[in-house]
């Protein structure tokens, strides 16, 4: 029967009546459901019992405190050394002794493992307390049984046990232990201590409890019943096997005390099919609780009127009936008390016999013994005997412990238990004397003296009065131990050392009393209604020899009358008291290792997640080279190249470039004119190798390895050497090689060596680079007159390659590549006819080291002549309008021939005019200088530009930046003509300057140069100190914003993870987590806080929508919002650091806890593990993969790993489309992330904290961003430009408003899929329809370009749709809120500055009034052809730019360096075009047109000249990573300085 459980607070009048009407009611309910059960049943867990005080005796009530509690705070401290002795100590001074004494009142040894059953049917105080609280005891150095080495450090663990949480906070409440079975003599040992419990025990049909196959036996554990399973320490077992399902968690702790509760299972059994037979109608219910009902009568007048008087030697006080108001509960006093009065008692092995008094050896290591060795039969699990459904063993040690003697009731106790009793945690041995002692300090003990006076008895007033029957020199050692003081004496060692026990006895007979008095449902209280007078009456009469001979085979005649004690002529005396010499040895004492076997896994699992982000870049590696393959192909596929077809006499072989680079397929082809082409697969020339001036050609042979190999000696190119597939291959070429050479003229030498030689002795490409490094080198060393250790020696591996490289000789190839030019141009013709002196079609070292002294170091006149005798061809000392023209061209061709012949015509004719030479056709040496008398200063800086010279040399060079030059005053000395090697960037300054004041043929501008005030020049003669405190001043200013959102998003992480870790280390509930992993768990706590900040709120970065709104508000003073993709990254890799500092911390504490034993597993997770004493720990690998947070954790860093690598800058480039799919794994993510968090291992969830409204934003903002993607929009027009553009105009959406600046994302629906790709509009707001200008660079943007072509546009008959997404806001759009304005535009990044400029022009038209008075634009190209469509949108600009606001200037990169011959050459014709015809020769705009790279630090530094008066100057740039770093650094570099702030926006494609 159930009842409601009522509360435990105190107790009102009106609240005992409520109980006694729920107690009737049920009574009555219970009557109408059952007819045959007619008495208030008795609960399962003891509540209830005291209808006043409802949870006295009941699990889990409170140990009943004597006395004040004895703790070394007065709270919950236990006395430790040095305050009180050590325990093994004081063990082997007080229970050390010899075995073998029998009891004074020859009390048997079945007594004495009756009264442990007794013990666990009234306590349970065995389970270890939660948090974890150890009070090891340690071992004196030199024991000889746990320490006989003598190292001291050994150190057997002791926990203690559980306590009620609401007690030992304060003196005024100190700790108080806690009782987890119900603490009435009710049966719980067999029944069990709750009502769940009790039901698992049973088979509900015919009131049975549960039996084995036997049906003499109780069954297995299959784990729904809590029992405790410690391991056997005599074999190391564990688990299931040979435990039984029992009433009391640790009835199987030995084979003694299991046979005891195998009797009392029986016995129930027995009573309930005696009653089935009697009441044949009655139910499963009726017949177990009359079952019941009589066993539990039995068992309580058994406890109390035959075994404890036997135990105490004494009569037990007459029952007067209930007592309400009398407190049953247990004391910690007793809890002491009685099992160490027991403990005394127990001898090292029981006999077993059988029913004629046959006592049996029992087999073991060695032989055959005369009785069970105790300390190898705790938590036995043998596989014979007991275990294997064998009910007559379980009789035959209740017989033989019937006929057994105890040990006498003294302080002495057996060694199997003073030194092998089972061990705790990873010892499989532990002292229980010393165990017992620890734990009378853990319940807070008073002492000896103060427990004596409690109870009547006089105090110790001498130490020789304790124990007179001992011997002196133990007593001495324990007064010692105790420092003489008899007040210090402790109550557990005092009781033990009585002569008579009378302090146990007085506790143990006072605690018995008090659970029978008040006992409502007692048997002998005849209010209770359990039982009639009669009934009283036969069980008073019913002994333990009865119930022994209904569950045993043995007859009543076969057991003497009273079974607790022997006597003379009673039945079957046992042999001979028994000693330890009589038995086996104890196995002994092992320490477990729970990581043992476990290091190499573990190693392997943390090595496999260090390797995730490199098998990751594996994968991506995999991933970037089938797509680059792919895209390979899909180039080959629009390449208009159309190959040329190998011809048939070509000879097909692998050509080998040395050892550590592929070998290639080649065809060789035998040409008419003494020349050997080699060809690649698709025809394209590779190599041509004249043979003209070799009169004798040598061929070596390979002699091994199949004979495939074959080298021809070119002696001042590189070697030629093939590899055949098979001999035959090798001697067909050979014999057309030789039939070459006679038909030729030239002599062939063939010889053999083996191929390793071979392939050693030929110049590979790779050496013949570095001989023609050496020969730059050290050509430019004696130029320049440089030191040698800058040129570098000559330290080759032998003399004959160090003086090939001063003695090689420079082919025309060669020779054009070091002017990175191709061997076919009309200026490599020109130069190497010129310096090649002798015409033998190679330049020697002299011949260029003439040729460079005139370019490096002669005046005007020597260079304009050398220019001339290049250019007249005929050599007739004039130079013709076709020469002159054909000089013009041959510089043309660097620039991808950028000028059509007409340009060229047009620039001849208008340079022959403005000379004054109109009416000649040739001109002479005099006539050409004349010509460019207004460029001296040009050709002194004007030198010949190699490839290849290193760095250390070009330091050397004059550092010249333009050829832009201001004019010197007549009478003054310009720079150069003081020093030539002076750096002249001062000078560009000024020049520059110079150009922006004043443009070509157009008005002066408004703004005039002013000089720096002398204040501001003084801010530079500042000490380093100053300059340092001024830049850092600068910087802040600057970056006032990202620092104060930096530092905001870092101070609350940090926070988190403060608060977090601290939390954890001091403040959390008392679960011992931080005692067990304190580095651990403050780690993974601390970062996994700030991890769910950041994962949260990143997602506010990719709002895209509300950015670009946002950002049009006054919250964009204070939040940069253009910074927020790189405030997505920052917090990414903030995010990544984080993740490994949370997976650093849970590997620290995965090992940890697989270390830990489990019961202190089961405090820290108890709603994962239950401590059933088994005590092995999970292995790692379960933590990780067995374990939802593992699992989810290990997915999570495989995401993380995918995603970080995928998202790298290489890849992105190289597989936008790996980057998309991945990158949207975050939803995945973001699910493993709740799911790996709510499975509250050790804290409750807390993500959502952080998640719920960065999610809702971001989710609405997705939202809006799905809306408008998933509307198909036409597309207008489509068309293909030069450099791989595409020009796409689509309609414009309704209410589509945007800047001039901004971005969209597209997807084209015909490519099947829904990549988005982000593209800058180059349409301007007031147009009707938008544009994109899209440059075919990827995958991607090639097969979009594929699919507008005009080919695939004629299959599909209309333009396919597009998906739109935007627009997005980015910094570009704030151009116009500056004063003075820079757009810096590099490649296809010049589409955001096509919108400005369109915006521009439209405003200039309509007067719109703009904060900006002036726009200056460099676009940086390769040639003016790549981007066609802008040089239009400038032409746009410079006609309707009526104010002069514009400024374009364009920077032709493709061309050499600013000072190389041709470079010069094609800036004379610039300038002389410029001047005639007020436009650029190159692209037909007014825009200045500069060459090579724009030096962006003078740039922006005569910005400030011309703009003294502006604060700051908004720089926008867009274009290739390289030139946006570049413009960022000129930027910092300036804002350095306290002057003009730069603040620059760029982005990069």
């Amino acid at each position: 029967m159930r009842f409601f459980v009522m509360d435990k607070g105190p107790v009102t009048p009106v609240e005992t009546m409520l109980s006694l009407t729920v107690v009737l009611l049920g009574t009555w309910t219970l009557a109408g459901a059952q007819e045959s059960i007619s008495w208030e049943v008795q609960r399962y867990d003891g509540w209830y019992n005291n209808l006043l005080h409802h949870s006295r005796g009941s699990v889990g009530a409170r140990l009943l405190r004597l006395l004040p509690a004895n703790y070394a705070d007065g709270v919950y401290q236990a006395l430790q050394e040095p305050h009180v002795p050590n325990a093994r100590q004081l063990s082997n001074m007080v229970a050390r002794g010899p075995s073998g004494l029998p009891s004074r009142r020859n009390t048997t040894v079945l007594a004495v493992f009756f009264g442990f059953h007794v013990l666990l049917d009234i306590l349970g105080t065995e389970k270890p307390g939660c948090p974890a609280e150890f009070l090891n005891i340690h071992i004196p150095p030199g024991d000889l049984t746990f320490d006989p080495v003598g190292t001291g450090d050994v150190v057997l663990p002791f926990q203690r046990i559980q306590w009620a949480m609401e007690t030992g906070q304060s003196p005024n409440s100190p700790r108080e232990q806690t009782n987890e079975v119900t603490g009435w003599l009710d049966g719980s040992s067999i029944y069990g201590p709750s009502h769940s419990w009790s039901d698992a025990l049973r088979n509900f049909s015919g009131g049975q409890l549960a039996s084995g196959p036997s049906g003499r036996l109780p069954r297995e554990t299959d784990g729904r019943v809590p029992m405790w399973k410690a391991l056997d320490p005599s074999t190391g077992q564990g688990g299931p096997q040979g435990i039984y399902d029992l009433g009391s968690a640790w009835g199987n702790e030995n084979r003694f005390l299991q046979a005891e509760s195998i009797a009392w299972f029986r016995y129930h059994n027995h009573l309930a099919t005696m009653l089935a037979q009697t009441h044949p109608t009655w139910s499963d219910e009726d017949l177990f609780q009359h079952a019941r009902k009589r066993v539990i009568a039995t068992f309580q007048r058994i406890v109390l009127y035959e075994w404890l008087p036997t135990l105490l030697g004494t009569s037990i006080p007459e029952y007067k009936g209930y007592q309400q108001h009398l407190d049953p509960s247990l004391s910690p006093e007793f809890v002491v008390a009685a099992r160490q009065f027991l403990a005394t008692m127990v001898p090292p092995g029981i006999y077993k016999r059988d029913t004629q008094c046959n006592f049996q050896k029992v087999p073991g290591p060695g032989g055959s013994f005369p009785a069970v060795r105790l300390c190898n039969s705790y938590w036995s699990r043998e596989s014979t005997g007991l275990q294997q459904a064998d009910p007559v063993d379980v009789d035959n040690l209740l017989l033989g412990m019937s006929s057994q003697i105890a040990e006498r009731e003294d302080n002495i106790v057996v060694e199997d238990l003073q030194d092998f009793w089972y061990g705790p945690l990873k010892y499989s041995r532990t002292d229980y004397v010393a165990s017992w002692i620890q734990r009378g300090r853990d319940l807070g003990l008073p002492t000896y003296n103060q427990a004596r006076e409690q109870f009547g008895l006089e105090p110790l007033q001498n130490w020789s009065d304790l124990a007179p029957h001992l011997e002196r020199q133990v007593l001495e050692k324990v007064t010692a131990l105790y420092a003489n003081n008899t007040a210090t004496l402790e109550l557990l060692p005092g009781g033990m050392l009585e002569v008579d026990s009378s302090l146990f006895s007085a506790i143990i007979l006072d605690q018995f009393v008090r659970l029978r008095d008040g006992d409502r449902f007692w048997f002998e209280n005849t209010k209770n209604g359990l039982f009639t007078v009669e009934e009283i009456r036969e069980i008073h009469n019913t002994t333990f020899r009865d119930v022994l001979a209904v569950v045993t085979n043995a007859s009543l005649t076969d057991l003497q009358p009273h079974v607790f004690v022997w006597s003379n002529g009673d039945p079957c005396p046992q042999p001979q008291q028994l000693t330890a010499q009589h038995l086996a040895n104890c196995t002994p004492m092992t320490v477990l290792d729970y990581f043992e076997g476990s290091g190499a896994g573990f190693g392997i699992i943390i090595v496999v997640l260090c390797c995730l982000p490199l098998v990751t870049l594996f994968v991506a590696w995999i991933v970037a080279v089938l797509r680059k393959k792919d895209f390979n192909k899909l180039q080959k596929k629009q390449g208009s190249s159309v190959r040329r077809e190998v011809t048939g006499d070509a000879v097909q072989a692998m050509e080998w470039h040395g050892p550590k680079t592929d070998s290639s397929l080649v065809y060789i082809q035998l040409q008419a004119d003494k020349v050997l082409k080699v060809l690649d697969g698709r025809g394209s020339v590779l190599r041509s190798i004249s043979l003209k001036a070799h009169q004798r050609v040598e061929v070596i042979l390979s002699s091994n390895k199949g004979n495939k190999a074959l080298l021809l000696k070119s002696p001042k190119e590189y070697d030629l050497v093939l590899l055949f597939s098979e001999e035959a291959e090798r001697s067909s070429f050979i014999g057309k090689l030789q039939g070459y050479m006679q038909e030729s003229g030239l002599d062939l030498h063939l010889s053999e060596m083996k191929e390793q030689s071979l392939m050693k002795r030929a110049v590979t490409q790779e050496q013949r680079k570095q001989i023609l490094e050496t020969f730059f080198r050290h050509l430019f060393a004696q130029v320049l007159e440089i030191d040698k250790s800058d040129a570098g020696e000559l330290n080759f591996e032998s003399s004959q390659k160090a003086k090939e490289s001063l003695t090689c000789e420079l082919s025309r190839a060669e020779f054009a590549e070091a002017l990175g030019l191709k061997a076919h141009s009309m200026f490599v013709d020109s130069m190497f006819s010129l310096a090649d002196k002798d015409g033998n079609g190679y330049i020697s070292f002299r011949e260029f080291l003439d040729i460079l002294v005139v370019f490096m170091k002669g005046s005007p006149e020597e260079k304009s002549k050398v220019m001339f005798r290049m250019y007249d061809i005929d050599e007739n000392g004039f130079l013709s309008k076709d020469e002159f023209l054909r000089m013009l061209r041959s510089f043309i061709e660097i620039s991808n021939n950028c000028l059509s012949r007409d340009q060229a015509e047009q620039v001849t004719e208008s340079m022959f005019r403005a000379s004054g030479f109109q009416d000649r056709d040739e001109l002479t040496w005099e006539d050409f200088h004349y010509m460019l008398r207004d460029h001296d200063s040009e050709l002194r800086l004007t030198q010949l530009c190699i490839k290849g010279v290193p760095e250390v040399l070009k330091q050397n060079l004059h550092n010249r930046v333009s050829f832009i030059k201001k004019k010197e005053p007549k009478g003054t000395i310009s720079d150069e003509e003081k020093d030539p090697n002076l750096d002249t960037v001062s000078q560009y300054v000024e020049r520059e300057g110079q150009e922006l004041r004043k443009r070509p043929g157009r008005k002066v501008n408004q703004y005039q140069l002013h000089l720096y005030t002398e204040a501001q020049r003084k801010k530079y003669e500042r000490n380093k100190v100053h300059q340092k405190i001024q830049e850092f001043k600068r910087f802040v200013e600057n970056y006032r914003r990202h620092i104060v959102c930096v530092a905001l998003f870092s101070a609350i992480t940090a926070g988190l993870f403060v608060e977090r870790a601290y939390y954890y280390a001091f403040a959390s509930p008392s679960t011992g987590i931080a005692q067990t992993t304190f580095v651990g768990i403050i780690i993974s706590r601390g970062s996994a806080a700030c991890l769910s900040f950041m994962y949260s709120y990143i997602l506010l970065t990719m709002c895209r929508n509300l950015v670009t709104v946002l950002r049009e508000t006054f919250l964009n003073h204070y939040i940069p919002f253009d910074a927020a993709v790189d405030f997505h990254r920052w917090v990414a890799m903030a995010a990544l650091i984080f993740s490994v500092l949370h997976t650093a911390g849970h590997i620290v504490n995965v090992y940890i806890f697989s270390v830990m034993p489990l019961s202190v597993l089961s405090c820290l997770f108890s709603s994962v593990f239950t401590d059933d004493g088994s005590q092995l720990p999970q292995k790692y690998y379960w933590w990780f993969f067995q374990t939802i947070p593992g699992m989810t954790g290990v997915l999570l860093l495989v995401i993380l790993a995918v995603m970080y690598v995928f998202a790298t800058h290489h890849f992105r480039r190289v597989s936008f489309q790996g980057f998309w799919i991945t990158h949207h794994l975050y939803i995945l993510l973001y699910v493993l992330v709740i799911i790996h968090g709510s499975y509250a291992l050790i804290q409750q969830p807390r993500f959502h904290i952080y998640f719920i409204i960065p999610a809702l934003i971001y989710s609405a903002d997705k939202l809006l961003s799905l809306s408008r993607k998933k509307v198909e929009i036409s597309v207008v027009k489509a068309e293909l430009l030069p450099s791989g553009v595409t020009h796409l105009r689509f309609q414009r959406p309704q209410d589509f408003d945007y800047k001039s600046g901004q971005w969209v994302r597209i997807a084209c629906v015909a490519l099947g899929t829904t990549e988005y790709h982000p593209f800058t509009l180059t349409s301007a707001p007031h147009e009707d329809t938008l544009s994109l200008h899209i440059r075919a660079v990827g995958p991607w943007t090639t097969r979009l370009r594929e699919l507008y072509s005009p080919e695939s546009l004629a299959l599909i008959g209309k333009l396919p749709k597009l998906y739109l997404d935007g627009p997005f806001g980015e910094g570009h759009q704030e151009w116009n809120k500056f004063e003075v304005s820079v757009l810096v535009g590099g490649g296809i990044g010049v589409t955001p500055f096509a919108s400005i400029l369109k915006d521009l022009v439209f405003k200039s038209s309509i007067s719109s009034k703009l904060p900006c008075k002036k726009i200056y634009f460099i676009w940086v190209t390769r040639t003016q052809r790549q981007f066609e469509w802008l040089a239009d949108i400038i032409r746009e600009v410079e006609e309707a730019d009526r104010n002069d606001l514009v400024s374009v200037h364009i920077y032709i990169t493709q061309l050499a360096e600013k000072f190389d011959l041709r470079t010069t050459m094609l800036y004379i014709c610039e300038r002389h075009f410029q001047k005639v015809l007020n436009k650029s020769l190159f692209t037909g705009l007014h825009s200045i047109t500069h060459f090579g790279r724009p030096p962006f630090v003078p740039f922006f530094n005569s910005l400030q000249e011309v703009h003294p008066e502006v604060q700051k100057i908004g720089v926008f740039s867009c274009g290739p990573p390289g030139m946006t770093k570049s413009v960022e650094k000129a930027c910092r570099q300036l804002n350095k300085k306290d002057q003009t702030y730069f603040a620059h926006h760029y982005e990069n494609f």
